[in-house]
């Protein structure tokens, strides 16, 4: 009989501590699942992660000593402040940049994405980007491109399609241009194609 009772005991006891230590081990991952959604609503309510402005087809004026520079329009922008201060235009944009009297169009960039930031003077289009040259009738193709203002240039990486007005040549590892699209060099050309008149026509139809 007391061996029964005692067996009891200590079946009981082994219990309990099975359950403790259950307690014990799940404490951990509820502070630390508790820790995680706190860390991911700060993040989440950062003045650097919301919006502190959004407005409907906007259009943004630059000019430098009373001289137009360039006019920015998208259907969207989002402004955001904190440590990082940009311009977001997550339904596209389009950048027309004039010549030196502020009157005549000498280019155009159209994006499907772009990011501007104030700090840096840097933009970054993203998503089908089309630069063109109006004044000597060239297209840029790629899918990412920078513009950096300080240095007034235009450049990327990434693979690029640049038609002239009889050939297509192609750039494995990106361009760099003045920000007019005027004056432009590929990096690692990979071949070219020959246009005849009547194609090359057709093609700036198409665009």
């Amino acid at each position: 009989m007391n061996n029964k009772n005692t067996y009891k005991q200590r079946k009981t006891i082994r219990l309990l501590t099975n359950i403790v230590l259950i307690g014990i081990i799940g404490l951990p991952v509820l502070f630390t699942s508790c820790r995680n959604d706190v860390e991911k609503v700060k993040k989440i309510t950062q003045p650097d992660s919301l919006p502190h402005q959004t407005a409907e087809d906007i259009e943004l004026l630059y000019s430098e000593y009373g001289d137009l520079i360039f006019k920015l329009t998208s259907p969207l922008v989002k402004v955001y402040q904190g440590e990082k201060p940009r311009m977001i235009f997550p339904e596209g944009m389009k950048v027309v940049f004039f010549d030196s009297t502020g009157n005549d169009i000498r280019s155009r960039l159209t994006a499907n994405y772009g990011i501007k930031y104030d700090k840096k003077k840097k933009m970054i289009a993203k998503e089908d980007v089309v630069v063109k040259n109006l004044e000597k009738n060239e297209r840029l193709n790629t899918e990412k491109l920078i513009w950096d203002q300080r240095k007034s240039k235009i450049y990327t990486d990434k693979f690029v399609t640049i038609t002239t007005e009889d050939e297509v040549l192609y750039g494995e590892d990106g361009m760099e241009s003045d920000e007019s699209f005027n004056s432009w060099v590929i990096k690692k050309p990979k071949g070219k194609m020959e246009y005849s008149e009547k194609e090359l026509d057709s093609e700036n139809k198409n665009n």
